[in-house]
């Protein structure tokens, strides 16, 4: 059975997938959001951005099948259909997505047994961090934040791996919500309210600014403010629905749970 010779990925998971495969000669194009692995970025001609995309520049490269993304890349993907190339479009919202999608893109380049070490390699990461948090009786709250201007939390992937992580998702009613308009935090008090003990910033695509964030009115209540945890996860770890979530994402959550039971233990140590 012949497979897919010349893919055409339109966002960052299809590449970073493709080449954890060992599939990448299959590649024959990527998107210019694509950071992992970095050599991708080298070494494939980049065909689109993330939500825009030139049909001949995807064409050019002579694609046997697109992947897209998620509803950002639906039009994309239909115009490419009506130009008779074939298209699939991916829409994972959770691990158990991740690891759909791993298996059928390994089934697209006969790379099943690939596919399968990998997605165990992914479980076994998920299933140390999950049997680390199940030890601790507290779960720290934490408040991830996507964008700044308006202030907005994070999608569901990223509320699944707190829970993994040993946290809980400061606001749980917002991540539900696929679309990002749906997750905007209209009054910037309520993060007050919510108290979280962890804020970790990540703003889609650009630097994360702790000051402009401490400088907020009446955040200086927050826990997370006061105790320093304060940090920034990059956009690539957390906000990708591909294997880095897990292997980059979820890891440095569950070390930010970590490090925030041990300073709790520290100070209860020393008010003793």
């Amino acid at each position: 059975m012949s497979h897919y010779k010349r893919i055409a990925c339109l966002s960052t998971e299809s590449v970073e997938t493709l080449y954890a495969l060992g599939a990448e000669q299959f590649i024959a194009g990527i998107s210019g959001y694509t950071v992992r692995p970095a050599r991708a970025r080298h070494e494939k001609p980049k065909i689109s951005g993330f939500s825009s995309g030139k049909l001949e520049r995807i064409l050019a490269v002579e694609p046997d099948l697109v992947i897209g993304f998620s509803d950002l890349q639906a039009d994309l993907c239909r115009d490419l259909a009506r130009a008779g190339v074939e298209v699939h479009l991916f829409n994972q919202r959770s691990i158990a997505g991740i690891f759909r999608m791993i298996a059928t893109l390994a089934s697209f380049v006969q790379k099943e047994e690939a596919g399968e070490s990998l997605i165990a390699h992914l479980q076994e990461t998920v299933e140390q961090v999950r049997s680390q948090a199940e030890r601790r009786e507290r779960r720290p709250t934490i408040y991830v934040e996507e964008w700044n201007e308006p202030l907005m939390s994070g999608i569901g992937w990223i509320a699944e791996i707190i829970s993994l992580a040993g946290g809980i998702d400061a606001f749980p009613d917002l991540s539900v919500h696929p679309g990002a308009k749906q997750r905007i935090i209209a009054d910037p008090l309520e993060v007050v309210r919510r108290a979280p003990d962890i804020i970790i910033g990540s703003w889609c695509g650009k630097k994360f600014q702790p000051q402009l964030v401490k400088a907020r009115p009446g955040w200086e209540e927050i826990p997370a403010l006061k105790t320093g945890m304060l940090v920034e996860i990059k956009s690539p770890d957390i906000l990708s629905p591909g294997p880095s979530l897990i292997t980059h994402g979820l890891v440095q959550i569950a070390g930010l749970v970590a490090r925030w039971h041990e300073e709790k233990h520290e100070s209860k140590r020393f008010s003793h």
